[in-house]
Formats: structure tokens, sequence, C-alpha cells
């Protein structure tokens, strides 16, 4: 073989191997906590990996050579994928290698069809979401005219709706369907969970006010809807709320709301102008449970005792937002709360709310909820730190 003909060769085996080098990112994920992190959701963008795209890629593991289950999400629904996201599990103070690597549709892993999320215009009109572990909804502007008409049936609050799931599967499309078919009720348990959970006009789950001297004013019902990612890691929606008054002041409000696989607690990402400080508040029913108040941790809890089971519900914040935590008691219908104070910082605020149902089999028992809680601060505090190698 001539020198030319050898050297020819060597130069396309150096480019092909140059090309599968750059088609294969690798990052690391390091853990610097004494706990092992799972189910926590590592977010790549196109600008932290140096792609033009992010579409057609997918995420393996280093050392099993397994192609894990990972999400493309489209944020702001340009048509363009602006995240790539999986689940890591990386031991106590540790870390994990992963390739990122162009994958096709066939060798991708079945996805895991948990968190979901959709408008329900066959019951009004809530919007309603879950994962693998709980359910929640809200209520939408046809189900507030309603109220306002003095038509049976709707529903005027901006607090949010658990649904009390007892099973890994999805339920909200064959609850409703149960329930306006007329073959069951959500209400009533038939071994998968209930609603059960009263809203009234309360904040529910995370609802939030702004308090003004001592009286706390609300939103309405929100006004419109924007489904932005169903699973198979995360479900996300856009909710708008039509501008309300605190006493004179106008707020406008919009979020994103987000829920990951294995967590109980949602993700709200709230937009507003008009105020420097909103209370998110858990609703305390018929103020027969215990409060705990953690400042050093960012969250708020009641645990109560709930028909026949007991359930637990939160609110946890980040120092960046995290004021204070307080219970605001009272006789009147549905205002009794546990709130956290938060401050609005560049119009935005963030928290996680949500709940933990003992009959789930998920936390036995008071403590047990509230070391969850205390991990999952734990990890807020402490994210997961990502590089590119």
């Amino acid at each position: 073989m001539s020198v030319n003909k050898l050297y020819f060769l060597y130069l396309c085996v150096a480019l092909l191997f140059s090309c599968s080098k750059k088609e294969q990112k690798t990052i690391t994920v390091k853990n610097t906590l004494n706990i092992e992190r799972v189910f926590e959701t590592v977010e790549l963008t196109k600008e932290f990996l140096k792609v033009d795209s992010l579409s057609n890629l997918g995420v393996k593991d280093k050392d099993s050579g397994e192609l894990l289950v990972s999400q493309l999400i489209d944020n702001n629904q340009d048509g363009l994928y602006d995240i790539l996201i999986f689940q890591p599990k990386v031991a106590p103070n540790s870390e994990k290698t992963y390739h990122i690597v162009p994958v096709l549709e066939t060798d991708k892993r079945e996805p895991l069809a948990y968190c979901f999320s959709r408008f329900v215009p066959e019951r009004t009109d809530d919007y309603t979401w879950e994962n693998n572990k709980v359910a929640f909804r809200v209520f939408g502007p046809t189900a507030q005219k309603m109220i306002e008409d003095s038509v049976p049936g709707g529903t005027l609050s901006s607090g949010v709706d658990a649904w009390l799931k007892r099973v890994d599967y999805p339920i909200i499309n064959k609850w409703y369907e149960k329930t306006t078919s007329g073959k069951g009720s959500y209400h009533e348990d038939d071994g998968e969970g209930l609603d059960n959970f009263h809203v009234g006009i309360s904040r529910g789950i995370g609802g939030i006010a702004v308090k003004k001297d001592s009286t706390y004013y609300v939103s309405k019902n929100f006004s419109s809807w924007k489904t932005l990612s169903t699973g198979p890691i995360r479900t996300s929606f856009y909710l708008k709320y039509e501008d309300w008054d605190a006493n004179g002041q106008v707020i406008r409000e919009s979020r994103i709301v987000s829920l990951d696989y294995g967590s109980n607690l949602t993700k709200f990402d709230i937009s507003l102008r008009g105020t420097e400080t909103v209370v998110a508040g858990i609703t305390l029913h018929e103020k027969d449970g215990t409060i705990t108040n953690n400042k050093e941790n960012h969250w708020v809890s009641y645990w109560q005792p709930h028909g026949d089971s007991e359930l637990g519900t939160a609110i946890v914040s980040s120092g960046a937002y995290f004021v204070d935590s307080y219970e605001y008691s009272t006789e009147e219908t549905d205002l009794s709360h546990a709130f956290t104070n938060l401050k609005v910082s560049n119009h935005k605020v963030e928290y996680y709310a949500g709940f933990g149902w003992k009959k789930s089999g998920q936390f036995e028992t008071k403590a047990s909820w509230e070391n969850y809680l205390n991990q999952f601060s734990l990890k807020v505090k402490n994210p997961l730190i990502v590089r590119t190698n």
C-alpha cells in the first residue's frame, strides 16, 4: 500500500473518531450530600451542552451502558426544545458519569406513563395533573361563571385541590370517566383512592393570597391555560389569571406549574406584579391537626386526621423567597390556614406544595412525612452539581 493510501486511510479513521467524539457529550453529576439522590430531575440546555439542537438526544449511563428514560421539553412553545431532562441515581457523596448520545425512536426506552396533565372540559373546566404519587386540580372560568350566574355545579376558588390516590398508575381520565358516565364517583374509594379533600374558598394546598393589614385578598379562577409537557418525567402547564384587586392594588398573575416523577410536591413558578410579598397557604379544615413550622428548612406542614386515615400537607420554599411561616385561625369557614410568607423577587416567586396520604402507604406517621420534607428541603438547598467533561 502506498504512503498516500495509508495517509488517506488514517485521515478517514481520525475523522470518524472525531465525529463520534463530537456527537457524544459527557457529563458528570455530583452529589455533595450524605444521602442517595433519586427522583431528582436534571435539566440540560443546548447552551450548556454546546449543541445546536437537543432533538434526538438521549442519556446513557457510562458504567452500565443503559439508555435512561429522558424527556425533551419546549418551555416557551416556539417549536424548539429548550431542555433535556432525566433523573440520575447518585450514591451519597459521590458522582456519576453519563453520555449524551444521539438516539433513534427505536432505541428509546418505553416511557413511564405517569406524569400527566390536561384540561377537563367534560367536568366544567378543571385543569388536573398527576404523577405516580399524587394528583391535583384547579378550577377554570366556566366554573366561576356558573357561580356568578347562580347556575348549580360551579366552583369559585383559586385554591388547589388534592386528589388522594393510592396507586402508582394514572387515574385522572379513569376517575372523570366513571363520574361523568354515571358509573361511579371519584368521591368514593374503589381501591384507587378518592377526592374527599375539601377546598371551598380556602387556599387548599398552595394557593396564594395578598395580605393587606389583617385581610387576605385572592384571585378568582384561572382564565386561560396551556399544556407545556406531559411526561414521562415531568408534566407542566401555564395558567393565566385575570387581574385582581388587593385593597386598591392591581395584581397581575400567571404561573407555570410542574410535577416531576417520584415527587409528592408540585412546583409553582409564579409571575406577579403589584405586590412585593405574597402568602401561600394550606387549609386547616377542622383545625384538629398539628402545624409544624420549620423556618430553618423553609417549610410549614399540617398533619391532620382525614376520613379513616391521616394526611400531611406542606409548602416548601427556599431562602431566596422564604420570609416566615405562621398560623392564621378564624371562625370563618375555610379561612383558617398555615401560611408561608414569601417575598417577590424580580416579579417572581417559587415554592413547592403537596401532600402525603397515610392510606397510600407512602407515609405511616407525621415523623416520616416531616423527614421527607427535611430531605426535600436539603436537596433544594444543595442541588446536584452537573458539569461537562
